[in-house]
């Protein structure tokens, strides 16, 4: 099971992570993190950063160093990572490396529901994503082929495997496109006949009322 952090949001775990090399003012800190395109990494409000700073001086991960104004500018404070924030954000990324999450994707949310459309437009939408994942995934390579001349793969890893995902999917979409295409996807007939009369078989009413059975059953 996860551990239950003292300050949840993933954005916590950037700024520890980024003010780990030096101390900074949230300003500062968001400057670092857009440039290295962290809010491509991971979900990231930007609105929430000063909010995130607090709450992490507040559970002692990050305490204040100096303040200080330059001009007609707001006041600026200087944070910097305690022993306690190095701690949490080494524990914290050993957890997210090792222990595979349940992470549902708006992909998988329309996968969920697609039964209330029929076969064939289902199967016209699924053949759109993939010409749309495959210039995706080009595109991707290019880039990723770019930067590996000049930045080290420790830097480019979660490129990496954003593009492996990527792939995976669209291999998995070619898949079931080929089936339905093909005729093949199994009770493709009662789906359609289900689309266009509204009416499902017993059995079929009775697999889709009870749902998929939780884990462990």
């Amino acid at each position: 099971m996860p551990r239950r952090r003292p300050v949840s949001n993933l954005l916590a775990l950037a700024v520890l992570t980024v003010v780990t090399r030096r101390p900074m003012h949230p300003y500062e800190m968001a400057s670092v993190l857009r440039a290295r395109g962290k809010d491509q990494d991971m979900p990231i409000k930007w609105g929430s950063l000063y909010t995130v700073v607090r709450n992490l001086e507040k559970h002692g991960l990050l305490e204040a160093v100096e303040s200080g104004r330059q001009g007609a500018r707001p006041e600026r404070t200087v944070y910097r990572v305690t022993d306690a924030g190095r701690r949490e954000a080494d524990d914290w990324t050993r957890e997210l490396l090792a222990e595979p999450r349940r992470e549902p994707s708006a992909f998988e949310a329309g996968l969920s529901v697609m039964g209330g459309l029929g076969p064939d437009e289902v199967a016209s939408l699924l053949r759109r994503r993939l010409e749309l994942l495959r210039e995706r995934i080009e595109a991707d390579r290019r880039e990723l082929e770019e930067h590996r001349a000049e930045v080290p793969r420790l830097f480019l890893v979660e490129s990496e495997y954003a593009l492996a995902l990527l792939e995976a999917q669209a291999a998995w979409v070619a898949s079931v496109l080929a089936e339905l295409d093909g005729g093949t996807f199994p009770g493709q007939e009662e789906w359609r006949t289900y689309h266009q009369s509204g009416e499902m078989s017993p059995d079929v009413a009775a697999l889709a009322e009870r749902g998929r059975p939780d884990e462990g059953e």
